[in-house]
């Protein structure tokens, strides 16, 4: 087991070689990634022991708590996940040994025809969740699963294998979904999602929020609380993750679909990059920080164990092939990037940003997708990602503001991918997006600049399901952001998900939204439908609804959702007896 004293020795020396010796980044960056490494590490090593095995559990409450789930869906088999927790907001209620769980897998809801059954320890040491990785099954077919243990049976979930990889499809329904804070609203996108005919689901990241209680408030206000503070240990975050999927609509959408997720940056804190903190921690702290919060992401997911966190890496890229009609890259934005240019404020592009050098995906990752692009046969090229793919200025003509933290941030980056699709000659490329909080849609140009520009593809971006609050139809810097980007067709406020539907000729986005999230009941609408037919036209807008109950028009604008995020640090920071300057 990994002693603390030789870890505490280690980020000393590194403090002192930072301070005394003016390392440059990269030689810091390289000696405190094996601090991430040990980090993991003791942070895994803490929670393990010799533990025995209680054959005959019982316990002190219903254990299923946080309900079922599965996902990382292939074409024989799929990941069962729950994790038993009778008390899910004080560390789970599990005493320190493994538990055994029963999981079964059978084709009707009555389990009277079952295919396949096993038992899995639930072991303390990944907070007694469990990831069945069922196989030999059927492919394309919808099966039905459930968990025993002890005297108690878990709710029943629902999942769908894939298609093989190159069967003729003629079609597929998903969905995407993203940025759910707790706080800010009810998860009523949830209870829609579920009763919609979906293959699967995709969620793009911001799954928890890591701030304390009020510390992060909605322009609508904030309908709920988090449970504890702003969360920093393992415990911490299990208790988040806890209180997140303690939701029952949340539930219930896990339970009727596979999910395939990837996260951002609130799974550990808002705007990191790599190992590099947003603010009010020394990146020594924040490693520690992030192996925790890796470790309880793998722990409430329906991830495989090749996505358990090894040493300072979680690895979550991956590639999933639906049939011959559409291979997802799922990406991972947020762990191998640089820092954010500028400060990471809005601004237009510096010498900085331009910078040619600069990384998103990181090395590794980027050849990783051009390799598996290079050998895909598909009808449709998709990345399942996190932050605006497509070209922004939300600023003014004469003096453009980008973000930072998107791919404008890092346009050499989404040049490889301009490149790439231009000298493949793509017209098939679908980027999914979230992140922002709003729905968007966009084409993709081979020069954003030129807008008579080849379209190669088209970005659709999901709203958040409570993240920012109620919403709006229109916002009041929407005519002036659409105006300054003609590779932009649509912009609407409100919340909710996408629903896909795709067919070997034609992508269908129908950006289903509800009009209010403070408080429950809202309906939901399909604000507005777009089509993607390969032909070189772009985007097409194929039907329009006005939304009822819900607010037309808002005085937000782009530049209030970091506004919002500094607030939330300076409350925290006024938490700890820290006077901090007001912006």
């Amino acid at each position: 087991m990994m002693r603390e004293i030789p870890l505490n020795e280690w980020i000393k020396k590194l403090n002192s070689e930072r301070l005394q010796h003016n390392l440059d980044r990269r030689r810091f960056l390289q000696g405190a990634g094996k601090i991430a490494g040990l980090s993991l590490g003791l942070a895994i090593a803490q929670s393990m022991g010799g533990f025995e095995v209680n054959a005959d559990p019982t316990f002190s409450d219903y254990p299923f708590t946080l309900g079922v789930a599965s996902g990382d869906p292939l074409s024989d088999g799929v990941v069962l996940w729950t994790r038993l927790a009778p008390d899910p907001l004080n560390g789970g209620g599990m005493p320190p040994h493994s538990v055994p769980v029963k999981w079964e897998v059978a084709v009707d809801p009555y389990f009277r025809n079952i295919v396949g059954r096993g038992t899995e320890l639930a072991r303390p040491e990944l907070g007694h969740s469990i990831h069945v990785e069922v196989s030999g099954l059927k492919a394309n077919h919808e099966y039905f699963y459930r968990f025993k243990s002890g005297s108690e049976i878990s709710p029943t979930g629902k999942t769908k294998t894939l298609p093989k990889s190159g069967e003729g499809i003629s079609q597929l329904k998903f969905a995407f979904v993203s940025c759910q804070q707790f706080e800010h609203g009810y998860f009523t996108a949830y209870q829609h999602l579920a009763k919609e005919e979906l293959d699967l689901v995709f969620h793009l990241g911001d799954y928890i929020y890591e701030y304390g209680p009020n510390e992060y408030i909605a322009a609508s206000g904030n309908v709920r609380t988090h449970s504890g503070p702003e969360i920093k240990t393992l415990v911490d975050y299990r208790n988040r993750y806890a209180q997140y999927r303690s939701d029952i609509h949340l539930q219930a959408a896990h339970a009727v679909f596979p999910w395939i997720v990837t996260w951002d940056d609130h799974e550990v804190e808002n705007n990191y990059a790599n190992i590099i903190p947003e603010k009010g921690q020394s990146v020594e702290e924040f490693i520690i920080r992030r192996a925790a919060a890796y470790q309880a992401y793998y722990e409430h997911m329906p991830l495989r164990k090749s996505s358990l966190p090894q040493g300072a890496d979680m690895k979550i890229y991956r590639q999933f092939e639906y049939g011959d009609l559409a291979s997802f890259f799922v990406l991972d934005t947020r762990q191998y990037r640089d820092d954010q240019a500028n400060g990471d404020k809005s601004s237009p592009q510096t010498p900085e940003s331009l910078d040619p050098k600069r990384t998103l995906l990181g090395t590794e990752q980027e050849e990783w997708l051009f390799q598996r692009l290079d050998n895909s046969t598909k009808k449709w090229n998709v990345l399942a990602q996190q932050i605006f793919f497509a070209q922004r200025n939300y600023g003014t003509a004469a003096s453009p503001k980008y973000s930072m933290d998107a791919w404008d941030g890092y346009p050499a980056a989404r040049q490889h991918v301009l490149d790439y699709a231009k000298e493949n000659q793509l017209n098939n490329l679908i980027v999914l997006t979230g992140d922002v909080h709003a729905s968007w849609a966009s084409n993709l140009l081979e020069d954003f600049n030129d807008g008579n520009s080849r379209i190669f593809g088209a970005e659709f971006v999901g709203t958040s399901i409570t993240s920012g609050g109620n919403g709006a139809d229109k916002r009041a810097d929407t005519d002036k952001i659409l105006g300054l980007n003609s590779n932009i067709k649509f912009f609407n406020d409100y919340r909710g998900y996408v629903r896909c539907k795709v067919t070997p000729d034609h992508w269908q986005a129908d950006y289903r939204v509800v009009p209010y999230v403070s408080a429950i009941g809202a309906d939901i609408s399909t604000r507005a439908s777009f089509v993607f037919e390969k032909d070189g036209q772009g985007l097409k807008q194929i039907s329009t609804t006005e939304v009822p109950l819900g607010q037309k028009l808002s005085t937000e604008v782009e530049e209030d959702r970091n506004r919002a995020h500094n607030r939330a640090h300076q409350r925290q920071l006024e938490k700890k007896g820290k006077k901090v300057p007001r912006p």
